[in-house]
């Protein structure tokens, strides 16, 4: 069984966002239940996490774009420190043949990722519901002013 799986704890009502939150945690599942069969199948599973990853935050960093999220805010750092760490575990897999980084990567997505949506996520699918965001449209009911909020966008940070 995998160490994080779906659930109601991890939903946020807002359908878009959910739904790229159960597709991560489905492939990080895969990647989970690939960590003792061939190299091949655990680096294939962990690609197709990665490549999902990488269209995700892209997405909620253009939704934090357009709801007036500052460019430096913490959440995008926090972005862009994971997919770092997860192509450094790819490329040492490649290239060097060490898989031990990648499987430890795994791990520590399925203890990561809870928090970062519980928090993190969550203050900004509130930030999007408070301003109007329709996420299909990229539209907004209310004026946003660019860069009005550079915390994290969590319910626990006040920036």
């Amino acid at each position: 069984m995998p160490t994080l799986t779906w659930s109601d704890a991890l939903s946020l009502q807002q359908p878009q966002m959910d739904t790229t939150h159960q597709e991560f945690v489905d492939l990080l599942a895969a990647a989970e239940a690939a960590l003792d069969a061939e190299p091949a199948v655990l680096l294939q599973r962990f690609q197709a996490l990665l490549e999902h990853t990488v269209e995700h935050f892209a997405q909620e960093d253009r939704w934090m774009a357009a709801t007036g999220f500052s460019a430096e805010n913490c959440h995008t750092f926090q972005h862009a420190a994971v997919l770092q760490v997860m192509r450094n575990v790819v490329a040492l897999a490649q290239v060097e043949g060490d898989f031990g980084p990648l499987k430890q990567a795994v791990a520590e997505l399925a203890q990561w990722f809870p928090g970062h949506a519980q928090m993190m996520d969550a203050g900004l699918a509130f930030h999007m519901q408070q301003v109007g965001f329709d996420p299909v449209t990229g539209q907004c009911r209310e004026a946003v002013a660019e860069g009005s909020l550079t915390g994290c966008g969590s319910t626990s940070c006040n920036d």
